[in-house]
């Protein structure tokens, strides 16, 4: 049975409430690829009937294409209390100043015709370099100048949401990869987005069209037959999830579904991840000028799943294999589920974490830059042949001490400057033989050790945790770790 659509919306920052279906114009990109650029005018002319139809919230990036040209004209045609208007800041990997902040905050207002953006959306692309960090702190002072509504984050896997929150930057959501074929978010994800108020936004719910339809008792498409960026990239996670015959396995549960309820397969795949915990929205694409939407996507809010389609939805998810990883890693770690199956049409390279001198007798040192280092004479991390030694680690970055009071957020900021120390020197977390643990609280052992285990869970170093007085206000773990390098493979090679 069917009601009436109505749009619902949530609250997800204080003034600010989205559609729970958000119009996604990632694909402005896709369909500017070939190096024309979209007529602005006409293509919010274009978005229009989404507005019209209760649709208001739009979401893009610096880096699609001319999206945020387009979203800035269909604000000025609608009124500024008409739209919510998301994008993101993704930069390079590498330092950031807070002038680099300000000049892309300052960018997107400018393209968005607004004094202040709604939600600013901040994705980085390593978490062992701490420059992320920065980032966030400086986008946190803009809002604080009132230049940003809200903060975001996209794509960041749940130790690093809670090295974020626990560290004192306000964020409102995380945007991240959530369908019937990929549940990577609902697991440790959910937790601490619970623990901290933080929304989930998915996109992919429909896996770039081949959740519908279209693809039910299709055989498996070639890469020449894909439209579509989205349609490449999520044939990558069919493949990781299984392959195309237990996918056909979960389309024929959803269409089953679907006739049941009235509704389109599509609207079943997203009122799935609708309904899940945490999540403030699902972000459905527009091609824009191409194909619309809006009804199908009103079809949304018509229904809800019960027990039984519930059921059915799971039983089917879980003759897939899972998703490998945790969200995000799709970008950071093979294997790379994006459209070209590497980072080739992201990024051109990863500079170095921190800073490396050369010393006498071939040794090699990496210095992190904390006030320890320079006071107490010390490298973060030396090498000397395929050995490298990584000093004793706490969670300090400049002057700051990240992750607050939580001694888990803690202890994967400590995991993070020692991955970026071995990274430095041309080692990675995989080549680490032996770790130590000092942890000045008993009661926080559970929380290190489970910190320690989501990082080396699959490299299972020696290790020993001690019980100790640690120095220094507030730090609650400590670390160090040896590693020898082994020739490096291919697969473990980041394809650029």
């Amino acid at each position: 049975m069917t009601t009436p659509a109505r749009v619902e919306t949530t609250q997800i920052a204080p003034g600010l409430t989205i559609a729970r279906a958000l119009t996604g114009l990632w694909q402005v990109a896709d369909l500017e690829r070939d190096g024309t650029t979209l007529d602005p005018v006409r293509a919010a002319r274009d978005l229009e009937p989404y507005v019209d139809a209760g649709l208001t919230t739009f979401d893009m990036a610096d880096h699609y294409g001319s999206a945020e040209v387009i979203a800035g004209e269909l604000r000025r045609r609608r009124g500024g209390d008409a739209v919510q208007l998301l994008t993101k800041w993704v930069p390079e990997p590498g330092p950031v100043t807070k002038d680099d902040a300000r000049a892309a905050v300052d960018r997107a207002r400018a393209r968005l015709g607004v004094e202040r953006i709604d939600l600013l959306q901040f994705h980085t692309w390593a978490y062992d370099d701490p420059s992320w960090m920065d980032a966030l702190f400086f986008l946190q002072e803009l809002k604080e100048e009132g230049a940003i509504g809200a903060l975001g984050l996209t794509n960041f896997d749940a130790a690093h949401l809670r090295v974020a929150c626990a560290s004192g930057v306000e964020i409102a959501t995380n945007q991240v990869a959530y369908s019937l074929l990929d549940r990577r978010a609902a697991g440790d994800l959910t937790e601490v987005a619970g623990r901290y108020g933080v929304g989930i936004l998915g996109y992919g719910t429909i896996a770039g069209g081949l959740l519908s339809e279209r693809w039910l008792g299709k055989p498996e498409p070639d890469a020449a037959t894909l439209e579509t960026w989205s349609q490449m990239k999520y044939q990558r996670f069919v493949a990781a999830a299984g392959g195309w015959a237990p996918f056909q396995g979960l389309l024929a549960a959803v269409k089953r579904v679907a006739d049941r309820l009235g509704v389109s397969m599509a609207n079943v795949a997203s009122r799935y991840v609708l309904e899940q915990p945490q999540v403030a929205g699902v972000i459905v694409g527009a091609r824009v000028g191409r194909s619309e939407h809006v009804a199908d996507t009103l079809g949304l809010f018509t229904f809800e799943l019960d027990a039984a389609a519930r059921a059915e939805l799971d039983a089917a998810v879980a003759g897939l294999t899972p998703i490998p990883g945790d969200s995000g890693d799709e970008y950071r770690k093979p294997p790379f589920l994006t459209a070209s199956g590497d980072l080739s049409h992201h990024l051109r390279g990863f500079p170095a974490p921190f800073e490396v001198r050369e010393g006498a007798g071939g040794h090699r040192r990496a210095f992190s830059g904390t006030v320890w280092e320079a006071r107490a004479g010390f490298a973060r991390a030396i090498r000397e042949g395929d050995r490298v030694l990584v000093s004793g680690t706490t969670a300090t970055h400049g002057t700051r001490l990240i992750g607050g009071t939580d001694a888990e957020a803690q202890a994967h900021a400590v995991i993070d400057k020692v991955e970026g120390a071995l990274r430095s020197l041309g080692a990675t977390l995989e080549d680490v033989v032996r770790t130590r643990l000092f942890v000045a609280r008993a009661e926080d052992a559970a929380a290190v050790t489970r910190a320690h285990g989501r990082r080396f869970g699959s490299v299972q170093p020696a290790n020993t945790l001690v019980l100790a007085g640690l120095v220094g206000d507030g730090y609650l773990v400590e670390m160090e770790a040896e590693a020898v390098v082994a020739p490096e493979p291919a697969t473990r090679r980041v394809p650029l």
